[in-house]
């Protein structure tokens, strides 16, 4: 896993002008069977890949917290909810609640995450390949190419079934 992590970066930087033009494409004119074929690309995906030997995205990104994760995640830990903000999160440039620093606090040293049935939205939808109408967050899916091996599997193969 460390060697595909240490590629991946260089791997996603060379096919991210294919991979720009390849959705540009794609959000002109979605295929009808892309929201199947991106569930059935994913499903297949993460049947191979555990994310436990990974947490790339644990380690090099943080996710954003909606209120309502804030409010489900302060209640778990038995915090109020402005106590929580004050010991996690910051304020992003787009005025998001992020956590204040990477890797992620909440993540052990076995890449098991201490809330995990609490943890963000965010968290429990990246990468974020099986999302309807997904030609809609090409740009999101491009940074998370470089950050997920499992997401740079499913665009490659993506792009493989969808040749025209």
């Amino acid at each position: 896993m460390e060697d595909i992590l240490k590629n991946l970066p260089n791997k996603a930087k060379d096919t991210h002008k294919e991979n720009k033009k390849f959705f540009a494409k794609l959000k002109q004119k979605p295929p009808k069977h892309l929201d199947s074929l991106m569930q059935e690309l994913h499903d297949e995906e993460f049947r191979r890949t555990d994310c436990l030997e990974c947490a790339n995205c644990c380690k090099t990104t943080g996710p954003l917290f909606t209120d309502k994760d804030i409010a489900r995640i302060s209640k778990h830990l038995k915090m109020k909810p402005q106590k929580f903000i004050e010991a996690y999160l910051r304020i992003d440039e787009e005025n998001d609640y992020v956590l204040q620093s990477v890797p992620c606090t909440f993540l052990g040293p076995d890449n098991f995450c201490s809330i995990y049935d609490v943890r963000p939205k965010a968290c429990r939808e990246f990468p974020h390949t099986d999302r309807k109408k997904f030609q809609q967050i090409s740009n999101l899916t491009l940074e998370n190419v470089a950050i997920c091996p499992a997401a740079f599997n499913i665009v490659e193969e993506m792009k493989r079934r969808l040749k025209s």
